[in-house]
């Protein structure tokens, strides 16, 4: 046995998308901790969710933030307060004691979660007397670094996203999902309005398999027209239909023993098939019935029993070789590799499957009803039906007409193949078709290096402008990337998820998908418009979200650029090209602190030390996490938001064993750009 990991979802286990606007009354880090904190975890609680990953609203952190110049005053270095803040609010275990026979456990408890007691922990020691933190740090909660965002509507809000695993029913996980959400609106905070469901894969689900069923009906409906129409007996077209709904039972069977379920490829396998599963049916049946009015019309009959069992048998064996032919035709599917076999493998199983049955059914149970109903039948002795009787005039006279033209027909049907085959190339092809999910999907590009806050401000823009679209309900967007999220985005990337009107006159899909570009024309932004699924689709084939990807490979970023600008130009013009973007490969805007070797090592410092302590002040050092109760904070030491400008880091002061010294004695702040 191999083993071999692999996510727990992929990038199509993505099931709903709930958002939860902020009215005003309740804070971003209110939002946050109830989605962190109650939501979260009792969908977690549902079996078969994978992942659940909030985007949004503000993550509660307690952070400290030093004062150099009154640590410089107090002789407090940066590594005393790490030391201090590494073991705060801790609890460890102490072993075990036995006191009169019974036996003891030791526990050593210093978990607090009071601002009040990681304010008053001692850093140092000086003239007999304790240096707390509060003396030499501000010490509050703030909001963690963002590096995403998520709005409703125009407004902010969170978007809990929500992953299945990957043998989970979808449609019967979505209804767990939602009855939670019902279970916890009693206790949503004031100012937190209801959750909204912006996405949810089960109606594309549902539609799809609503379709197919629908499409399956009308196709048994049909046959049992057609049926009753050339055979104008309603004891030979009940047995022939009976065979419809006796296979699919059989189908289903073995479904359940193959562990299948049905879904949009099955139903579709089952919809092609439909029409044949009465084949063997009808002909079994119609030779017995004509064997049958022969039977009649003799002197002296054969017994009923004796005339069906050869009537069956006489066309068994051409029942069996056209139905194994079928089968063959469609067994290649099951060698499909990848996505292409995950895809059609079901339809080929419900296919063949079904196909199968009809003729087991043909064989046993078709006998059997005639046997029962036909031979007291009335019209056993009136021959064809009228329509019947009219296509086999007509036949006959085509046939009359086409046997001494045989070379012409054979000709002209030689030169219609061969046209037919020459066309194929010039067909449009596709790997799936052009489905209609009912919702889209943006993506938004603005230029790499468009801070968190700019993006939001337009993203917030471009959900107003949409929204404006007659047939668009509701309009929700995913700046950056979620603190969970395993997907690397910028937070000069966004993804605006749309959900149109259902119902009533049919939606152009095409039409409102460029109203919508139109409307976003004026934003600095590459737009590029799908659908949910369809999207992910693209990405989980080419990596990129998109249909068609050129890639182009070399050494030289620059002279790649130009390639692919040069080919944007190019491709421009070509009909049927929309949402046509180069990917953003660009220099960003940095502020670089280059440590000055020297100067480091005439300060006594190491480089190594150098650069740890410049990360702790600008990135922040993570110290302990503060527990209260369900809930988890990050103590984080880092300088102040208004103290982190290229001015304000060279003024910064540093512990070295030469003495506090500013950043700019050692090293140099300044803009550049970068990769």
């Amino acid at each position: 046995v191999t083993p071999t990991m692999g996510p727990v979802s992929s990038i199509m286990g993505e099931v709903m998308l709930i958002a939860l606007p902020l009215d005003g009354k309740a804070s971003p880090m209110q939002a946050r901790e109830y989605a962190d904190f109650v939501l979260r975890p009792r969908l977690l609680a549902i079996h078969g969710v994978a992942q659940v990953i909030p985007i949004g609203g503000e993550v509660r952190t307690l952070r400290v933030e030093p004062d150099t110049v009154r640590m410089a005053q107090l002789g407090v270095s940066l590594t005393q307060i790490e030391q201090a803040l590494r073991g705060f609010a801790g609890n460890a275990g102490g072993g075990f004691i036995d006191l009169n026979s019974r036996e003891y456990l030791i526990r050593h408890l210093g978990r607090t979660h009071r601002i009040e007691d990681l304010q008053g922990v001692a850093v140092a020691w000086k003239d007999g007397r304790a240096i707390l933190l509060e003396q030499v740090a501000r010490v509050r909660f703030a909001a963690g670094l963002k590096r995403g965002d998520a709005g409703y509507k125009g407004a902010p809000a969170v978007i809990v996203s929500v992953q299945k695993q990957p043998a989970a029913d979808t449609v019967q996980l979505t209804k767990q999902i939602e009855t939670a959400l019902d279970e916890l609106k009693p206790g949503l905070p004031k100012g937190l309005s209801t959750p909204k469901v912006l996405f949810r894969q089960a109606d594309f689900i549902e539609a799809s398999i609503g379709n197919v069923t629908g499409a399956l009906r009308d196709g048994a409906v049909m046959v049992a027209i057609v049926l009753f129409a050339f055979l104008l007996s309603a004891r030979t077209t009940l047995i022939s239909l009976i065979a419809i709904p006796l296979s699919l039972a059989v189908t289903a069977l073995v479904f359940r023993w193959l562990d299948q379920s049905i879904n949009v490829m099955t139903l579709g396998g089952l919809a092609i098939a439909i029409g044949e599963l009465v084949d063997d049916a009808v002909v079994d049946v119609e030779n017995i019935q004509r064997r049958l009015r022969e039977n009649r019309a003799l002197a002296s009959p054969k017994p009923v029993l004796e005339v069906v069992r050869t009537a069956s048998v006489e066309v068994r064996s051409g029942i069996v070789y056209a139905t194994l032919i079928v089968v063959l035709v469609f067994v290649p599917l099951f060698a499909l590799p990848g996505i292409e076999g995950r895809l059609f493998t079901p339809l080929g199983i419900a296919y063949i499957v079904s196909i199968l049955a009809s003729m087991l059914v043909s064989m046993t149970v078709t006998p059997v009803l005639s046997a029962l109903l036909l031979p007291r039948m009335k019209r056993l002795d009136h021959g064809d039906s009228p329509l019947v009787t009219r296509l086999k005039a007509w036949d006959a006279r085509l046939l009359a007409w086409s046997f001494p033209r045989a070379r012409l027909l054979i000709a002209a049907a030689a030169i219609a193949a061969a046209a037919a085959a020459a066309s194929v190339p010039f067909f449009p092809r596709a790997f799936l078709p052009a489905f209609n999910e009912g919702s889209l999907v943006l993506s938004l590009m603005f230029n790499p290096g468009t801070s968190l806050a700019e993006a939001n401000r337009m993203g917030a823009l471009a959900e107003t402008l949409i929204a404006q679209v007659p047939e668009v309900t509701q309009v929700g967007r995913r700046t950056g990337r979620a603190e969970l999220d395993e997907h690397a985005e910028g937070v000069h990337s966004s993804e605006i998820d749309v959900d149109l009107r259902r119902g009533g006159r049919p939606i152009d899909r095409e039409a409102v998908m460029a109203s919508i570009r139109a409307q976003l024309a004026s934003l600095p932004a590459q737009v590029a418009i799908g659908q949910p699924i369809s999207h992910r689709l693209d990405h989980l084939l080419s990596g990129v979200r998109a249909q068609i990807v050129v890639k182009i490979y070399g050494d030289d970023t620059d002279t790649l650029r130009g390639l692919a600008e040069q080919m944007r130009a190019g491709l421009s013009g070509v009909p049927g090209l929309v949402d046509l973007t180069v990917e953003k490969q660009v220099l960003i805007p940095q502020i670089a602190v280059r440590l000055d070797q020297r100067k480091v090592a005439q300060a006594g410092l190491s480089p190594g030390e150098a650069v740890r302590v410049l990360q702790a002040l600008t990135d922040g050092a993570h110290g302990a996490q503060i527990v209260d109760g369900q809930r988890r904070y990050d103590l984080v030491l880092r300088l102040p938001d208004d103290q982190r400008s290229p001015q304000d880091l060279g003024a910064t002061l540093i512990d070295t064993p030469a003495g506090r010294l500013p950043l700019s004695s050692i090293a140099t702040v300044e803009e550049a750009d970068g990769p």
